[in-house]
């Protein structure tokens, strides 16, 4: 083993949502407590490491989450209700301190484009579009499609293969299912899959450089069904969540 993680944070609650913000390199993260009706948000530095707060929470518990993120800040959303998947109101949040920057609950987010976040006010049909200031929530043009590009995300997503289509140096005999998720990055190769050990369905992560094993993590233990993809690359950061609780993110 020579890789460590750079970032090792748990968190107080399931991970539900990360959210990257690519201008700063800062990825949230949405904590859920299911038990307590509890919603908190966590934020960290991809290159420096650092953890700029790990449980935020909003003057509301349970109904919010996270929208979107641009420019240092943090998009959050309310629920219209419990019973439904509406959205209603916005709060802006600073990547780096948590603090409020500013809210409004009439407003509704749309989209995110490289200038900034388009949003419309829920009181008026039909609905009308605005490019927004994200810092300030003030609108500051009618959005116009051919004027806004979409904005660049720099995520990569393994892709599935059958084991036996892996580098032979990679093979790796007791894959439980018929395919393991696998991505090259630079000189290294990440495979991700499942596999049975004492009876219990496991998912595994191992991390290759060439024909060397250099990092292997336990990503969940004793589940009942095989998980979706368990990693992502953003830039040279490999990211994924451990226990559903632990973000770990390794630089490769």
């Amino acid at each position: 083993m020579t890789l460590l993680p750079h970032i090792s944070q748990q968190f107080p609650g399931i991970i539900w949502r990360m959210e990257i913000d690519a201008l700063t390199e800062t990825l949230f993260v949405e904590i859920r407590d299911n038990d307590e009706k509890k919603v908190c948000f966590g934020s960290a530095g991809l290159q420096n490491g650092k953890i700029y707060f790990d449980s935020l929470t909003t003057p509301e518990r349970w109904l919010t989450g996270i929208e979107t993120a641009y420019d240092g800040v943090l998009l959050i959303h309310y629920y219209q209700s419990e019973t439904g998947p509406a959205h209603k109101g916005l709060l802006a949040v600073d990547a780096f301190t948590g603090k409020t920057l500013w809210s409004n609950y009439t407003l509704g987010f749309d989209h995110l484009t490289a200038n900034g976040p388009v949003v419309y006010d829920s009181r008026l049909q039909p609905r009308k579009l605005f490019l927004a200031d994200i810092k300030t929530g003030a609108t500051i043009r009618i959005y116009e499609p051919y004027l806004f590009n979409d904005p660049a995300n720099n995520i990569r997503v393994p892709e599935q293969l059958a084991p036996e289509l892996l580098p032979p140096n990679l093979i790796i005999h007791h894959s439980y299912s018929n395919w393991v998720h696998y991505l090259e990055h630079n000189n290294f190769r990440i495979v991700s899959l499942h596999a049975l050990k004492a009876g219990q369905l496991v998912q595994l992560l191992y991390v290759f450089d060439g024909q060397n094993k250099v990092y292997e993590d336990l990503l969940n233990s004793d589940i009942q069904k095989i998980q979706p993809e368990a990693f992502i690359m953003h830039k040279n950061c490999l990211i994924y969540i451990k226990n559903k609780v632990e973000l770990k993110v390794l630089s490769l």
